[in-house]
């Protein structure tokens, strides 16, 4: 591509040969369906399977796909990849799963967007609405996240949900900064953003809970307590 893309669409994988193509046919589906110009970037993260074949198998179909091979570190690690090389004016990450439908990207830019510097899914905004989620996955959920508003990020009623969208300048900045490769990466980035003044919104999304979640619930939240103390003592002054 020699256009720049108005959005580059980042997906981490880690072990996802199986849920990839899906998500690929469904992500490249509706992108030959909009007006404007995209990216994707795969940034394949230390698997131990076919995922990284997988990717570079659509290569072929689609120019406007990248596939970035990277040796485990991390999904935070792999975001910070793709962030920093997508060439869009928009940089948007998406999981793996597509828990929230692709077709949604269009209320994180313009013009059903604007006038923002970082719009966050939000399971919990007005308007959001959760899709077959166990009662213990959700309380667990807002466990975490009434953690997260308690020390680092008041105000924000949903960090942890996957999808989320940058304008460009705002992402290499951010991500430029980014310590942590693991679960927390994406509340270092926020707590840097809210230090740095910039505008965050939550959208509401519909969310559809995949039994194959990776999230261990008890581990992760321990977790969280000590990366948000580590991120409070590495950037408070900043």
């Amino acid at each position: 591509m020699t256009e720049t893309p108005l959005v580059s669409i980042i997906i981490p994988a880690h072990n996802e040969e199986r849920r990839l193509p899906d998500t690929l046919n469904k992500v490249f589906d509706f992108l030959s369906s909009q007006t404007y110009p995209a990216e994707v970037l795969v940034v394949e993260n230390g698997s131990g399977d076919r995922t990284v074949e997988v990717a570079r198998e659509y290569t072929r179909r689609y120019p406007n796909l990248e596939v970035i091979h990277e040796n485990g570190r991390g999904k935070g690690r792999a975001i910070k990849l793709g962030m920093l090389r997508g060439r869009g004016k928009y940089l948007f990450m998406a999981d793996a799963d597509l828990s929230m439908p692709i077709a949604e990207l269009n209320h994180f830019i313009p013009p059903q967007l604007s006038d923002f510097d970082i719009a966050i899914g939000s399971r919990e905004a007005p308007g959001a609405r959760r899709y077959d989620e166990p009662f213990y996955r959700h309380w667990g959920g807002r466990l975490i996240n009434a953690i997260i508003r308690l020390m680092a990020l008041p105000g924000l009623h949903d960090t942890q949900c996957g999808f989320k969208c940058f304008r460009a300048e705002v992402a290499k900045d951010l991500f430029s900064l980014q310590t942590l490769d693991g679960f927390a990466f994406d509340v270092e980035v926020l707590f840097l953003a809210r230090r740095r003044s910039y505008h965050i919104v939550e959208v509401p999304v519909n969310w559809y809970f995949d039994p194959e979640s990776k999230v261990h619930l008890i581990k992760d939240t321990l977790r969280m307590i000590l990366d948000i103390w580590t991120i409070r003592q590495k950037h408070y002054m900043l």
